[in-house]
Parts: C-alpha cells; sequence; structure tokens
C-alpha cells in the first residue's frame, strides 16, 4: 500500500498513515501492463539485428590493432632468450588490461574525428509540433534525499516549461522510496507547497511506497503499472538531475517524430561542484567527456545505453519489454537486478526498439560525489549490479552491441583486478630477476644459458606508448576545448585551461591505484557472497574528519609500504617504475583529505568549467532557490 506521513512535524511517532490518494496527490489511476521479462524467452529472436556499420568496424580494428601490437612489443621485451611461465602470466594479464585502455581510447579517437567533422555545434532542434497532444511524465524517484534540492529543480523547470508554453504537456511525480517519517513529511510539505504555486501551470503529484521493493527499478515499474496508460513518454530524473526546459521539449518531440525510438539518453554535465575532488570530476567530464560520448553515440548508434536518468523513454515500449526477471540465487549476484538501466536498453533493443544517445543536445546536467569515499561507495553498488550482468549477458535474442555494453560494464571492474595481478607479477619477476639464482642450463640438451633478462630499450618504448595510450582522449579532449566554442559561448583562456589539465593529470594519476585496490576489493567482496545494500546517496560534502580517513584507507596505506619496501630492496629502477602507483597509496589519506575540503581559488579557476564561468539560466535558477526552498521546508506545516 502506498503510505506517507501527513503531519507537517515531521514526528514519525504521531504520524496518521494513509493512502496517498486520499490526500488528491495522485491523479486517477491508468493501468498499463508490464509483465516480467524472461531471460530467455521463445518468442522469435533476432527481431533486432546490429549490423557491423563503418565506426563499429573501426573501433573493433582500432582496438584489436593496438592490442596486437602491445602483445607483440611486450613479447620481444620479455622474451630476449625464452619466455618463462610467469613471464608468460604478465604478458596474458597485462595484454587483458591494456585492451579495456584500447578500447576507450579507440572509441575517444572516433568520437575525435566526429566532432571535428560536426563543427561541434548544437544540431537544429526538431520542428515543433511532432509532440501535439501527447503528455509527458517527469519522474523523481527519490530516496532520502534532499527535498529542498528537488522542489528547487520542478520549480526551475516549471518556470521554463511555462516561458515556452508547453507545461500543460508535462505532469511531474515525486516517487519517495523513503524510509524516514520526518523526510517523507518533508517531501509531503515540498509537493504542498509547490501545488500551490504552480496551481494552473504544472501538475504535480506525489506516491509513496510502503515497501520499496526492486529499489529504484521497482519504483518506476510500479509507476508504469499504474499511471503510464496515461502518458506516451517519460522523463527520469536523479535527485541531482537539472534538464532545462527547453530540452524537455526537444526530446518529447524527438520522441513523437521517431517512431522507432524506444529510448533517447542525454549526455549529463557536471555541475554544482564544491570540494577539490569535485571539481576534478567536472573538469574531465566538461573536456575530456565530450570526445568520449561523441564515440559512444557514433558506434552505439540504435544500439544504444542508457545510464538510469535524464533520459526520455517510450512508455508503451518500457511496460511490454522491460519488466526485469529476479536473478536466481541471493545478492550480491542474484536477487533483483540492480543496475537495471544497461538490461532495459538490453531488452528494448531485443524487441526491436531503437535506443540512441542524444550527445550534442545541450541542457542535461547532474551533480557528483564530493569526495573519493563518497565515489568509492557509489563504485561498489555498481560493480555489484555490473557483475549481475555475467548472469545476463546470455539472454536470448539480444543485438551483439547489446552484449557487448553488457560485457563492458563487467569488465570495467574485472579491469581493476587485472591491473593489480599484473603489478604484483610484475614485482615478482623484478624479485626473481634479482635475488634467484638463474638456471643457465636446464635439464634439455641446449647451446646457450638462459636467463631471466629483458629488453630495456623496447620496455621504455613500450611504456612511452602505454602512456600515450591513457592519455590519448585527454589530450584529444583539450585540443578540442582550445580549438573549438565550448557550451554557452564560452572560449576558454589557454594558459588557464592548461594548468587545469596538469592538476587534472596529476591527482588522476594519485587516485588510479588508490580506485584500483578498492575496485579489486569490491570484486572479491562481491564473489565472495557480500552484498552491497541500499544506503542513501551524499550530495554534498561536510568537513572532512581524519579518523575515518584513516580507517577507510588503512589497507591502501599498509599495500603502500609493503610496496614500496619490495621495491626498494629490489632496485631503484623498480622503486622508480613503480613510484606512481606507490605514491598514490602512501599519500591515500593525505589526497582523500584534501579533495574532500573547497579548492583554493587559484585551482578553483584553473578548474573553472564553461558553466562556472557561464552558468546556464537553468542551474542558476536552481541554486538560487535551493536555499529559499531550505527555510521553507524547515518552518514545519505546509
Amino acid at each position: 500500500m502506498d503510505q506517507m506521513n501527513p503531519t507537517g512535524d515531521g514526528s514519525a511517532a504521531q504520524a496518521r498513515r494513509r493512502r496517498a490518494n486520499d490526500f488528491g496527490l495522485l491523479p486517477a489511476e491508468a493501468s498499463l501492463d508490464m509483465p516480467v521479462r524472461a531471460l530467455q524467452e521463445r518468442e522469435p529472436q533476432g527481431r533486432a539485428r546490429d549490423r557491423l556499420t563503418w565506426p563499429r568496424a573501426v573501433l573493433l580494428l582500432l582496438a584489436s590493432a593496438t592490442t596486437c601490437a602491445f602483445v607483440v612489443f611486450l613479447y620481444q621485451v620479455l622474451s630476449v632468450v625464452q619466455l618463462t611461465p610467469l613471464q608468460g602470466v604478465f604478458l596474458v594479464l597485462s595484454t587483458l588490461s591494456f585492451a579495456w585502455i584500447a578500447l576507450g581510447t579507440s572509441s575517444a579517437l572516433i568520437g575525435f574525428v566526429e566532432l571535428l567533422a560536426s563543427g561541434r555545434s548544437s544540431r537544429a532542434s526538431p520542428p515543433a509540433g511532432e509532440a501535439a497532444g501527447e503528455r509527458t511524465a517527469l519522474l523523481f524517484p527519490v530516496y532520502q534525499e534532499d527535498t529542498a534540492r528537488i522542489a528547487a529543480t520542478i520549480e526551475a523547470i516549471a518556470e521554463e516549461l511555462t516561458a515556452l508554453g508547453v507545461a500543460q504537456a508535462f505532469s511531474v511525480f515525486m516517487l519517495s522510496d523513503s524510509r524516514s517519517g520526518e523526510i517523507k513529511a518533508r517531501e509531503l510539505r515540498a509537493v504542498r507547497f509547490l501545488r500551490r504555486r504552480l496551481e494552473g501551470r504544472l501538475e504535480i503529484f506525489y506516491r509513496s511506497r510502503a515497501e520499496n521493493t526492486g529499489k529504484k527499478a521497482g519504483n518506476i515499474a510500479d509507476w508504469v503499472r499504474r499511471f503510464g496508460g496515461a502518458y506516451q513518454s517519460f522523463i527520469i530524473l536523479d535527485a541531482d538531475s537539472i534538464m532545462s526546459g527547453t530540452l524537455l521539449a526537444q526530446l518529447r518531440e524527438a520522441m513523437a517524430r521517431d517512431t522507432k525510438a524506444g529510448l533517447l539518453q542525454t549526455v549529463p554535465r557536471l555541475v554544482g561542484a564544491q570540494t577539490l575532488f569535485a571539481r576534478l570530476q567536472q573538469f574531465a567530464v566538461a573536456f575530456y567527456g565530450p570526445v568520449i560520448a561523441a564515440g559512444f553515440a557514433a558506434w552505439h548508434q540504435n544500439s544504444g545505453n542508457y545510464w538510469g536518468h535524464n533520459a526520455i523513454v517510450r512508455t508503451r515500449a518500457f511496460a511490454q519489454t522491460c519488466g526485469l526477471p529476479d536473478l536466481p540465487g541471493r545478492p550480491p549476484l542474484g536477487g533483483h537486478v540492480q543496475s537495471h538501466d544497461f538490461v532495459e536498453a538490453a531488452f528494448l533493443r531485443r524487441a526491436g526498439w531503437d535506443v540512441r544517445m542524444l550527445p550534442h543536445l545541450q541542457g542535461s546536467y547532474e551533480g557528483c560525489p564530493p569526495t573519493l569515499v563518497d565515489v568509492a561507495v557509489r563504485d561498489r553498488r555498481w560493480a555489484q549490479g555490473n557483475l549481475q550482468h555475467l548472469r545476463i549477458v546470455g539472454a536470448s535474442g539480444l543485438p551483439w552491441v547489446s552484449r557487448l555494453h553488457l560485457s563492458m560494464g563487467v569488465y570495467a571492474y574485472f579491469a581493476s583486478a587485472l591491473w593489480a595481478l599484473s603489478l604484483l607479477v610484475g614485482v615478482v619477476l623484478s624479485f626473481q630477476s634479482a635475488f634467484a639464482l638463474p638456471v643457465y642450463f636446464p635439464d634439455q640438451r641446449t647451446l646457450f644459458p638462459i636467463w631471466p633478462v629483458i629488453d630495456p630499450t623496447k620496455a621504455f618504448y613500450l611504456f612511452l606508448g602505454t602512456i600515450a595510450a591513457v592519455l590519448l582522449p585527454k589530450v584529444l579532449g583539450s585540443v578540442l576545448a582550445l580549438t573549438q566554442q565550448q557550451p554557452g559561448g564560452v572560449r576558454m583562456n589557454p594558459a588557464r585551461f592548461l594548468l587545469g589539465v596538469l592538476i587534472e593529470m596529476l591527482f588522476s594519476i594519485l587516485v588510479a591505484p588508490i580506485l584500483m585496490l578498492t575496485q579489486t576489493s569490491a570484486v572479491i567482496e562481491i564473489l565472495s557472497g557480500k552484498d552491497s545494500g541500499w544506503s542513501a546517496q551524499r550530495r554534498d560534502g561536510n568537513k572532512p574528519n581524519l579518523a575515518p580517513l584513516l580507517r577507510f584507507h588503512f589497507w591502501h596505506e599498509v599495500v603502500g609500504v609493503v610496496l614500496a619496501v619490495t621495491c626498494a630492496l629490489i632496485s631503484v629502477y623498480v622503486l622508480a617504475w613503480m613510484s606512481p602507483i606507490i605514491l598514490g597509496l602512501l599519500l591515500a589519506v593525505g589526497f582523500s583529505y584534501v579533495t574532500s575540503r573547497q579548492a583554493p581559488s587559484w585551482i578553483g579557476k584553473a578548474l573553472a568549467t564553461p558553466e562556472d564561468l557561464k552558468p546556464p539560466p537553468i542551474v542558476a535558477a536552481v541554486q538560487h532557490a535551493h536555499a529559499e526552498w531550505v527555510t521553507l521546508l524547515a518552518k514545519g506545516r505546509s
């Protein structure tokens, strides 16, 4: 039963629990059948096929050729005399790690060429009038979130939709899975205030689930089954999502015009960063993200992916295809599908609907985790959801690009474990070379002795090539940032921007080994049966407390010390080779502490994004209204 706290004083003990409909905060139900779809369905297979188009062929060719070149070069480095078994293991692990880099870099290179060809200018808006008579719901699924932020976003969106004259085509639903009676009461007050302020302009509804079965995916499915029949499409916004009225109207028109489209995904830009860590993420997404997104769009084509928010979905297509089954067994790999968005995109494609990414559309924004610890907590939840895809990637009827998306989601986390193992084997090889007595003449007959040696010159060139592959997406993004106009007509100051690039690169080098260990730990925990649970996500940073950081990073520091001592005992060259990894781990606590604080002004200026220099009107409106809503909701009764 859908319930909420009707009191305004926030007291859960005094709350009377009644159905949401009793308060007139929901429309009449318009039910829509949403059957649960099986992974292995008996329906005819092959309804959606993915052709090997030129962008896809180029991606596979580039990634394969680069990886093969890496294998050949590394083999030449290792097999100066004869490849030992341990060197063979190192070769395999390093190749598997590099293949992930090669795929991402190849995709970014395709995106760079695409952006150069298109001039990066926003394409023409779709013609108005295609969606006449169609209705679109704006869904805000929330779980223990900052209600004032959501209310400010809804109000700002309503103002823009009203100014465009299209507000009557939209309805807003706040879909609460919050567990706290106090938070539910605050949500109810916010909705009542919004309904009074926006009366006659935009419909606002509120539904609170008594049982949050299926988490976010279950929340959306419940809305589809109860109210989806009244809406041709719906747009999902997370608690930190912001979308301009112009973009919402464009998406509605695009969905109405493209009758084959099941889902259209925008590419959100990060805004609102306060801490240094958040500003680093914001900078990277603003300037390196466009080439990556353009590359994805180029080879995804009509078999795109879905990120769970800031996207428009065709309601009936979603209802017909995206009823997700529970996976066999218990969590973490069993139970409800946690990373549901990838799977929903794959199921839409299985049924023949197009799923497209629209990186050229502007006006889509979201926040980012404020600290490294918050990223690690979110990453742990994502890792569990992505590893569940091991049980889904073999589902019947999926096009091969959809299977690739699911496989990439899995590999994204195994890549860290493979990298960690390759580094460990590399250290063992170095130790063996330094301290173990070589077997100059093995049992079999040979004319020459066998030394466990490598070619240092080729090793150095291979190292430079690997670094170039890792940094290429950043370089390509930087070239575009300096040569092309940014969103809002902003032109970047070259000197200040390049300083920001250097700062971001330095910090990304330091954070890489920390994330490597946290992701490797997550994979081990999941495979050993530990569930991530469902905790509320922090959107804003607080003043960092050193004690929790010491506990969180304890094993990072221990591994860093052990690795430093071991490498120093082997040789100064091995220590130098491993120094970026060692330094990142030894500085983990300090890095986490410093980046959890507000960025110094000079770093903040260097890391400024176009949205910082010229805030989009919708973002500025939300930020301005947020403080007012905090005060308004704190007063109590509505």
